[in-house]
């Protein structure tokens, strides 16, 4: 039976250069706000978090992570949720066929909350631990 309570926080976005695409970003959502470009060495990426006025996040990510999407035209990266317990949302993830990518790392983007990647059949799903 299914009990999961994976809630949705942001979609991630692969690009090739954030400073370039968030003049894209805003010609087609209404933005409300933008954080300021990072560097996470943990996941090897620079990474902006854009909030739109009607609540969808999305997550613009670039550099070696995402380089072999860009080259293929592909810009869907993940989709991420929020969970309270990622070590067992890890583990009712892994039952159902999923395969740890990534272990859980805190993310600068998030204030250091620990963040996981799964491969599922569906895509990637990256892990958000509430605190």
């Amino acid at each position: 039976m299914y009990s999961s309570n994976m809630q949705l926080h942001h979609v991630g976005i692969a690009c090739e250069n954030i400073t370039k695409s968030l003049p894209c970003v805003k010609k087609v959502y209404d933005v409300a706000s933008v954080s300021g470009i990072i560097f996470d060495k943990e996941q090897n990426t620079s990474l902006c978090l854009i909030k739109t006025k009607n609540g969808i996040a999305l997550e613009l990510i670039s550099g070696i992570t995402v380089n072999r999407l860009i080259k293929k035209g592909i810009s869907y990266y993940h989709i991420c949720f929020t969970v309270k317990d990622i070590f067992a949302e890890i583990e009712r993830l892994k039952d159902a066929g999923a395969i740890l990518v990534s272990s859980p790392k805190p993310a600068i983007l998030f204030k250091n909350k620990l963040v996981a990647f799964l491969y599922t059949h569906l895509g990637l799903i990256e892990l958000l631990e509430e605190t």
